[in-house]
């Protein structure tokens, strides 16, 4: 509306200014002579204000306009209006870029703006500390070209962030970081390394402790143990009361014995994380002499166990970690499938990964408890447990032993169905089975 005034306006007054000349050359016999000196005019007045215009926007440093009537003026006070909204809008921008900055200042973590191709866009000061980044002079610059570790070379071209990497930070050998990327925006990725140093003494420390701890119990149970055997030896000695005595010792010192057992194994199997040594495992024998071995541990139940075992693939990885992760889903289906239930156990292809897979049809598992099955020392139910002799530390090996063979774990289970438990590894870890002539 006001923009059709100002042309209305504009029109109206060279119109007005035409005729004026007109009539005045009228009067004095010379009506083009004056029209043309009125053009004339009219032009030099419109230059003399682009001019001034000019100087404005490349010259002077004042932020008002020129003073002007006219069309002019309108032109000036639009310019100044729309300058100013700019400014109030650059004002407001730059807030909000110093605020992201004192927000991004005040991470406990290093962060990186990253572009898609890795290339440093923006970093914090964190992030000199941790990874010696200097957001001044590194700028352009990939951030591989200054984090030189083959482990983060290969996290990167994987292309997976769904689990962090960790690495010695580059400036400070005592400092373990973790390192994160995720999606910022469309075309960016933000970079975030976090000091874990305290965190992963922290675990050592428990890890010592419980290494420690569960070899200097292996000694006293030993003895206890011999002890409990030579007195049961003489058992006709004493009487029932007695015997019975004896027999819930040896009961519970051989439940102790394997509790200890399987915190070595979990101390040993948390400790094992070079995937360098990592060697070529006929998966199918380890399957197979699982299912041979464990039938004295069937007598009682007398569980029916079935096989499909593809005997054509192969694992890269550590033979005795694959065994127990193995063998401890096949116990647990022992131990808690119904007796004369069935158990089936396969080893094959399925998609683009290759599984093992037991499946049993004993009571089931509630959904609420299902994701909470490895962590350590969890039991649905603990009665039960303590009949069958459970730790709750087998799952919590199996999923140690599968972050060490970027292998997951998934449980389909139904209360009053049964349950399977399967693990899957990627194709890139098979390796075909050499047959012997």
């Amino acid at each position: 509306m006001h923009f059709q005034l100002i042309i209305k306006t504009l029109f109206l007054r060279l119109g007005t200014w035409l005729a004026f000349s007109a009539i005045v050359g009228y009067i004095i016999g010379s009506v083009w002579v004056v029209v043309a000196l009125a053009c004339l005019g009219i032009i030099a007045w419109h230059y003399r204000h682009l001019y001034e215009l000019i100087n404005w926007i490349w010259q002077s440093k004042a932020i008002s306009p020129p003073q002007a009537d006219g069309v002019w003026g309108d032109i000036y006070n639009g310019l100044y209006r729309q300058t100013k909204k700019h400014r109030q809008k650059q004002k407001s921008l730059n807030d909000k870029l110093r605020q992201f900055r004192d927000g991004a200042e005040a991470l406990p973590d290093a962060a990186l703006v990253l572009a898609k191709d890795f290339t440093i866009q923006w970093g914090n000061k964190k992030a000199q500390n941790l990874l010696g980044v200097r957001t001044a002079g590194d700028i352009g610059l990939r951030i591989d070209n200054l984090i030189r570790y083959p482990e983060f070379s290969l996290y990167l071209e994987e292309h997976n962030w769904e689990n962090p990497c960790h690495i010695v930070s580059p400036v400070n050998s005592e400092l373990h970081l973790e390192l994160r990327f995720m999606a910022y925006g469309t075309e960016h990725l933000l970079f975030i390394a976090r000091d874990v140093s305290k965190i992963r003494r922290l675990e050592e420390m428990r890890r010592d402790f419980v290494a420690n701890v569960s070899h200097e119990l292996k000694t006293p149970l030993t003895v206890v143990r011999g002890y409990v055997e030579m007195i049961q030896m003489e058992q006709d000695a004493f009487n029932p009361h007695w015997q019975k005595t004896f027999k819930t010792i040896e009961s519970q010192v051989s439940r102790m014995d394997r509790l200890v057992e399987q915190l070595l194994v979990l101390s040993r199997t948390e400790i094992n994380v070079d995937n360098y040594d990592q060697q070529e495992v006929n998966v199918p024998e380890i399957i197979e002499n699982l299912v041979s071995d464990s039938q004295w541990l069937n007598q009682e139940k007398q569980h029916i166990i079935t096989t499909d075992i593809d005997g054509n693939i192969g694992l890269l990885g550590f033979e005795t970690e694959l065994k127990s992760a193995f063998s401890n889903l096949l116990s647990n289906a022992i131990a808690y499938t119904q007796s004369n239930g069935n158990i089936h156990i396969s080893w094959s292809k399925q998609g683009d990964k290759v599984k093992y897979s037991v499946r049993d049809n004993g009571p089931g598992i509630e959904k609420e408890h299902i994701h909470r099955l490895t962590e350590r020392f969890y039991r649905i139910d603990k009665s039960r447990s303590r009949d069958t002799g459970g730790s709750g530390l087998g799952l919590a090996i199996v999923k140690h032993v599968l972050n060490h063979h970027n292998a997951e774990l998934t449980i389909i289970s139904e209360v009053g169905k049964g349950s399977e438990f399967i693990i899957f590894f990627d194709l890139k870890s098979i390796t075909p089975i050499k047959k012997t002539p």
